[in-house]
């Protein structure tokens, strides 16, 4: 990055960073922490990053099934490793760090969006993030909400494989 940054900001792209290293590795971040691992900038790791990290990594199940909901007409797998890593790290951030402001962690990520994503990850980000904020406020259990729409997705997958009851499959839905 051009400008120089502190603070939670620079938390939060260290943890960015280790969350990106471990997907790409297919490891997890506790066993990138204990290897080698890169940061970008030249400074130690800051203690804030790691929580982010490994909180992210061991919700990771959690907060992708909320990205997959939320990021509509986007499978998770579609997304760039950037977003979708940026997005676990401020999910993380938003349902289990009370003394940070929503509106602080979509800001802050949108903003890394802007540093490490493409053109469109800082509006992608921050629609994803604006929307689960929403329900974030409204009340909504969004982990159980999104653990319910992935029982759904893959009931409704299951029913789509299952031939049909009088044993005559269509052969061009295949």
């Amino acid at each position: 990055m051009s400008t120089h940054i502190g603070g939670r900001t620079l938390a939060r792209s260290q943890a960015l960073q280790l969350l990106f290293q471990a997907e790409a590795n297919s490891r997890a971040v506790l066993s990138v922490l204990d290897g080698d691992y890169v940061l970008w900038d030249a400074e130690p790791l800051d203690d804030y990053a790691r929580r982010l990290a490994l909180g992210a990594d061991e919700m990771r199940p959690d907060l992708d099934a909320i990205i997959s909901v939320r990021s509509t007409g986007w499978s998770l797998g579609r997304l760039n490793a950037v977003d979708r890593n940026l997005l676990r790290l401020a999910l993380y951030e938003m349902l289990c760090v009370d003394d940070v402001d929503l509106a602080v962690t979509i800001n802050e990520c949108v903003e890394l969006a802007k540093a490490y994503g493409t053109d469109e990850s800082s509006r992608f980000v921050n629609g994803v993030l604006g929307r689960v904020s929403d329900d974030i406020e409204a009340g909504v259990d969004v982990i159980a909400a999104a653990r319910e729409a992935a029982r759904e997705r893959s009931g409704a997958e299951g029913d789509a494989e299952s031939p049909d009851p009088d044993g005559s499959a269509d052969d061009e839905a295949e």
